[in-house]
């Protein structure tokens, strides 16, 4: 990571990596989560939330080794690290598909209602393009600089799924990978094109908060022993703070109910 990295980092709060993941590691993710919108239907993403006009799938470690890689890739990381200090997890690891010829827009939140504390920043997510992401179809829109406010959006704005002054688009291609602090501002926008909008999204947590999802008590027992030391380390499973932290987490997002 360059100090251009961490500035940006700091500063505003997100950086874009374009045409990280790599023809194989993006096909991979892309068929494998397509299979599972087949195959889960209706239950697709019914271990956590629904949200309307959108396909969503979670607890993906537990569903293909291709998940175990992703969270665990080095140079994100190294930028997780950056944001929440050198002890974290993944909170949760979820799919998220914007439905064509949307008019829903997903309003500014902070990822679980998260306000920096005393000890700084605790959450930070990445979102993985599996699609090209752009103006007309499904754009992530932030606003630079809000993780540093100290306020969550729907406690100051009149309707925060309105277009915000300060807000930028974040378009790429496909492969792409953007880190971000989730405390910043943030949301989707609609998809008013003709095709689906997909993408992952890897969130972390700083090792004294509780996961989004319990990944202990989600992934099945034979993946649980499957999995090296340090991917068990990442996920928290054999971690007594976390077990108390997470068995009982009231708050898992920012917006949905």
């Amino acid at each position: 990571m360059t100090p251009q990295d961490r500035d940006q980092l700091d500063r505003d709060g997100y950086l874009i990596i374009e045409n990280y993941m790599g023809p194989q590691l993006l096909c991979e993710l892309r068929e494998r989560i397509e299979q599972l919108f087949l195959s889960e239907g209706d239950d697709a993403g019914s271990e956590f939330k629904q949200e309307e006009q959108t396909q969503r799938l979670a607890n993906l470690v537990d569903k293909g080794e291709v998940f175990q890689r992703a969270i665990a890739m080095p140079e994100i990381l190294e930028r997780i690290a950056h944001m929440l200090g050198p002890q974290f997890k993944l909170s949760s690891l979820n799919a998220r598909s914007a439905n064509p010829h949307s008019t829903w827009v997903q309003p500014l939140h902070a990822d679980m209602g998260a306000i920096a504390d005393e000890k700084g920043y605790w959450v930070a997510n990445t979102v993985w393009m599996l699609d090209d992401f752009t103006e007309e179809n499904g754009a992530i829109r932030m606003i630079p600089g809000s993780h540093r406010w100290g306020k969550l959006p729907q406690n100051v704005l009149p309707d925060p799924q309105a277009s915000h002054p300060e807000e930028r688009l974040i378009t790429g291609p496909a492969g792409t990978v953007v880190v971000m602090n989730a405390h910043m501002w943030h949301g989707g926008t609609a998809n008013r094109t003709a095709k689906p909008r997909c993408a992952m999204h890897a969130f972390y947590a700083r090792w004294d908060k509780p996961q989004q999802q319990y990944q202990k008590r989600l992934l099945r027992r034979e993946v649980q022993e499957a999995l090296t030391p340090p991917l068990r380390k990442i996920l928290a499973l054999d971690d007594p703070l976390n077990d108390e932290l997470s068995s009982y987490v009231v708050r898992t997002s920012g917006f949905l109910k």
